[in-house]
């Protein structure tokens, strides 16, 4: 049996748009609604955040509130290296997907001599830099936090040396810098990208399996060809986007709601049988935004079952 020990990192600072910070709370709610004892079941250890800079003016338009993302960056990696030192499996529950960032630099600090592969499971490829986010947003970055990827090739704006500096500091968070190879990464149900995303995943030819592909070939047969894919890696970690789901079918409670995703049922099923491999030592759910939701709180329902199906998943591991 592993133990699973609950990481809540309400950051919300990388978003575009306020309420993910909610959504843990709003998952909590749903425990409630379905009579769950999973959040007195299971340890929790609850992050400090800091929302309140978004009281604050914007410093740097280019990578917007990028000083508290370096804090919350330093503070997951250090709360996932204690956590990694006690044998426990970290499912890390977090408001926007710039957090995943110091998940991983957490995941590769623990073991830096562990080849790291990332199962991105999302709508968007979350590979902008300061110089080519169209929005600022650092929740459109964190895999170029954890790529050490500029992509100056197709750059739309320049940096002061100071927010250059800052950005650099996301980047080699633990001194480890890159942090896992574009061969080492997979994106599932990515659909929503802009020109730069885009030739850097077809010049690295990143392996990107669509949400088409998915529901042809089933979850089971998906996640196989994902783990063969990700053979030489050491450890995996899974990072769900909810805005991965089909908007239509499911919620708008998403920052980004893009339509044509997966069902609950696809997405639950492929985290299940992904996580039966031990490698997976790490599971994050993101992007979680009660304010935006059309359904009352039915996004953060259906997370919660994600959730709730893959922790017992990952206590039946031996």
């Amino acid at each position: 049996m592993e133990k699973i020990k609950l990481i809540e990192n309400s950051s919300e600072l990388g978003a575009g748009t306020r309420g993910s910070s909610l959504g843990v709370d709003a998952m909590k709610i749903a425990s409630i609604k379905s009579n769950s004892k999973y959040f007195t079941n299971h340890e929790i250890i609850i992050l400090p955040d800091n929302n309140d800079l978004l009281f604050h003016d914007v410093r740097y338009d280019k990578a917007k509130r990028i000083d508290g993302v370096i804090e919350n960056y330093e503070l997951i990696s250090k709360t996932l290296v204690e956590v990694f030192g006690k044998g426990e499996f970290p499912v890390v529950l977090s408001g926007d997907h710039s957090c995943a960032g110091g998940t991983i630099a957490g995941i590769k600090t623990a073991y830096p001599e562990k080849r790291l592969g990332v199962i991105w499971i999302d709508a968007h490829a979350d590979l902008h830099s300061p110089y080519t986010s169209p929005s600022g947003n650092i929740h459109g970055m964190p895999l170029a936090t954890a790529l050490n990827l500029d992509n100056l090739e197709h750059k739309v704006k320049d940096l002061s040396e100071e927010l250059e500096g800052q950005w650099n500091k996301l980047k080699n968070m633990g001194g480890i810098a890159p942090k896992i190879n574009p061969e080492d990464l997979v994106f599932v149900g990515v659909r929503d990208t802009e020109d730069p995303e885009d030739h850097y995943i077809a010049n690295n030819n990143i392996k990107s399996i669509s949400v088409e592909n998915v529901r042809r070939n089933g979850c089971r047969e998906t996640s196989e060809e994902i783990l063969k894919y990700l053979k030489e890696c050491d450890i995996i970690y899974i990072s769900f986007d909810v805005d991965s789901l089909d908007c239509d079918l499911v919620s708008y409670g998403t920052g980004t709601p893009v339509p044509n995703g997966l069902t609950e049922q696809e997405a639950s099923g492929l985290i299940n049988n992904l996580l039966i491999d031990k490698r997976i030592n790490c599971f994050e759910i993101v992007e979680i935004n009660p304010c935006l939701d059309n359904k009352q709180n039915k996004m953060a329902e259906t997370a919660f079952r994600i959730l709730e199906s893959a922790s017992a998943i990952i206590e039946k591991r031996g």
